[in-house]
Formats: structure tokens, sequence, C-alpha cells
């Protein structure tokens, strides 16, 4: 028979009889009254019968496990008096992701694409069958690590495929299917890769645009070049109608942030480098064309890449990463060095902190800017003793005014400062809409 024990401190406890455990265990009440440990008594005694039998538990002893303390009952468990609850529903990794991916009607289909790779990574190391409640913050550790060591991925897509992790989870969590979320903790914030950065050097981009036979492919380019916009979304969507010729502008619908405050609509300069492409497409497009560059539809993010690829071999050029983003970042670090950061932000399309972390370079002609007055000012300052002769007597050599008479011929100027080439081609510009031929 089990009987109970006071401890010192008024701690109370059932001490089952060797008949019924070998060593006499003991399951402690805690404090409680006489009345209540008379009671837990029975029930136990109760409980140690129906597993001699094999009967079920009485009525009155399963209305008393349903009121046990957790702790208790698993002391219980312990002594195999009654069985551990049946585990909670709860979907497996396969099924809960899958729905989550299908619920989500208000995403494009990229970001949908993107969530279907880190699904595809998910099954593949946990697999379909594994319940959602049975992956621990350890488990989420070991993901990385075998995203990193045997999947091969590069740092930045672990931090995607970990982000995509936790939002799928996190939803089980807001849905109250799990209590915490694993994966919290795991560093997903983008980092961007300085090893990818490339700038786009005039110079390149003018022997791309000539090894390019076609002009619609050769404004694809220069509108990423030189406009700054992004391939193919916001270059396939540009219409005629969008551009202002005599605004010298053109209005840009960017589908990446249509749900921002603005549309994703923004105004783009017309610059000096983009007006021939764009003018040499407008005047060989056929009467009543819509859009400024060929159109491929879903296959445009395979097929202008594939013409730009071939320019770049027959330039002799070789490929540089992010082929499109790289031209975007190349244009953007141009314009930050001519003007304000917001004026540049908002033609490009992106924020200052985005343009800081992911656009803006720092270029080889920086540090020749950096280091060319620290090479000047040493030279001057070592020559400056040793000059004895005095200004007079000396010849000045004044440099001439790019306006200034080129030949003996020539009609004087009465325009006597600089000018560089970019004023003079933008003086030169036509203001009217240009008429096709």
């Amino acid at each position: 028979m089990a009987s109970v024990v006071t401890e010192a401190g008024g701690r109370r406890l059932i001490q089952l009889s060797p008949g019924e455990h070998p060593g006499r265990p003991k399951i402690r009440l805690g404090k409680v009254s006489k009345r209540e440990a008379a009671s837990a008594l029975v029930h136990v005694e109760a409980l140690c019968r129906a597993k001699r039998t094999g009967a079920s538990y009485p009525a009155a002893a399963a209305e008393w496990l349903a009121g046990l303390p957790e702790s208790v009952r698993r002391r219980l468990e312990r002594f195999g008096l009654v069985e551990p609850p049946e585990p909670p529903d709860c979907p497996t990794l396969a099924d809960w992701v899958t729905r989550y991916i299908e619920g989500r009607r208000d995403v494009k289909e990229s970001t949908r694409t993107k969530y279907r790779q880190a699904e595809g990574k998910l099954l593949a190391f946990f697999g379909a069958g594994r319940r959602l409640d049975e992956i621990t913050p350890g488990d989420a550790d070991e993901f990385r690590i075998y995203l990193k060591a045997e999947a091969g991925c590069a740092e930045e897509t672990i931090r995607s495929r970990l982000a995509c992790a936790k939002l799928f989870l996190g939803a089980a969590v807001r849905k109250r299917v799990l209590v915490a979320n694993p994966f919290d903790g795991q560093p997903t914030a983008s980092r961007g890769n300085p090893k990818r950065e490339y700038f786009v050097t005039l110079e390149e981009a003018a022997a791309v645009l000539a090894a390019i036979p076609d002009v619609g492919y050769r404004l694809v380019f220069a509108l990423a070049r030189y406009g700054g916009l992004r391939s193919p979304t916001e270059v396939q969507t540009l219409k005629w109608a969008d551009v202002q010729w005599a605004q010298q502008r053109f209005t840009v619908h960017a589908a990446k942030t249509e749900h921002h405050a603005d549309a994703g609509i923004r105004v783009v300069p017309i610059f000096d480098e983009l007006y021939p492409h764009l003018l040499a497409a407008f005047e060989a497009a056929e009467d009543g064309a819509i859009y400024c560059c060929p159109q491929h539809g879903r296959n445009a993010g395979q097929v202008y890449p594939k013409h730009i690829l071939r320019a770049i071999a027959q330039a002799g050029l070789k490929p540089w990463p992010k082929l499109f983003q790289n031209l975007r970042s190349t244009r953007e670090t141009e314009l930050a060095e001519q003007f304000p950061v917001h004026v540049v932000c908002e033609w490009i399309g992106n924020s200052p902190r985005v343009a800081a972390k992911h656009y803006l370079q720092v270029t080889e002609d920086h540090f020749a800017r950096a280091v060319q007055k620290t090479v000047q000012n040493p030279v001057q300052q070592a020559s400056a003793p040793g000059r004895t002769e005095s200004r007079e007597g000396q010849t000045v050599v004044e440099t001439a005014n790019v306006c200034g008479p080129a030949q003996e011929n020539a009609a004087p100027c009465d325009d006597r400062e600089p000018h560089s080439v970019e004023q003079v081609c933008l003086a030169a510009k036509p203001s009217l809409i240009p008429a096709r031929r």
C-alpha cells in the first residue's frame, strides 16, 4: 500500500509500496493540506490498481489527473502510472510551407520563386515529414552549416534562405501552431558582397555599345548604364508615351516599389549619354510602337543578358558579376559625384540607406584624386625655397579657352568661359519632340 509522508517544512509526498515499485519511489506533492494529501493518496492507489489489472482509470481519478500541475503529472508518467498525453496535432514542414507559399497571393512571382528555393533547401535538410514542433534552435544552427558546407551557398544566399525559414515558422508562431520560432537569432540581414561590385567605365560601356548591332538592345544597355534603370522590369516596361522630349525627361514605373507611397513612379532626366541611344531607337521604331525596348515578356530576364554578354565577348571584355545590377550601381556612383544624394536616389529609385549599402562604390578614380594633391604639394614645397628669380621678365602662358579661335580664319567668340564637351552637347540638343524618319 502507498502512504503519505510529511517532511520537514510541511511538504508532503506519497511513497509507493515495494510491491508496486522496487525502492519505494516517492511522488512529491509539495505543501498541501492533510485532506489534499489523503485525496491524492486515494487516486494514486486507484492508478496503481488500474495499472495492475489493465483497467481504465476511474472517473474521479481521471478528473483529478486533469487538474494536476504539470510537474506532478510528469512524476506519475515517470513511474508508469499514467500515459503521456498525446502530442497536439502539428503540421509537417512540407505541408506548412506549401500552404504558406500558396497563400501569399500578395507577393510577386519573383518573391514566390525565392520562397520555393528556400523551401527546397529546408525539405532537403529536414525532410518533408518533419513536424514543425520538432525543429529546435540547434537544428537551425545545423541548417546554416548545411547551407554553407554541403549546399555550397554564399553568405548572402544563406542569409536569404534563413530569412525565408524565419518567415515561414514565424507565421506558425502567429497562428499559435508553435510557441517559439527556432530560427529567431539567426543572422538574416543582407550585408552585400564587395567582391561582386564592378565599376563599368565609360570606355567599357562604349565598347559594348559599339558591339551591339541592334538599336533596341543598345537602348536596353544604355538605359541601365546611363539611365540607372532596373533590368528587365523597368527597361522592358518603358513606353514612348513616358518620354517627354520637350522637358528632356521620362517617367519610370517600378514594379518593385509600386507598394511604396509614390506607387513606384519616378521621373528621370534624359542624360546626355542616354539621349542619342533613345533618339536612335525612337527614329527606328515602327509607327504606332508602344514600348521603347524589345519585348520578351517573362523571358526578358534571359534574352537581355544573352545579347549583352555576346557584345561583351565581341568587345574583348570579361563579363562582370551582376551584369545589370553593376550597370545601375555604376550610374548611381557617377551621379553621386555631381548631385546631392537625395536627388540621385530620387532618379535611381532607392533610398540613401540602400544606396550606401548596395550601390555606391569606391573606385580607383577616387584614390587617384585623393592622392593627387598629396603628390603635388610636396613637389611644390620642395621647389619653393630654391626660387630666387623674380616674376618680372618671366613669360606667362595662359591656357586657351575651348571657345577661343581654333584657326586663323575662324570668327571670334564672345563667350570667353571654358566649356565641357557635355555642355556643348547639351546645347546642341533639340528641345522639341524629334520627328521619325
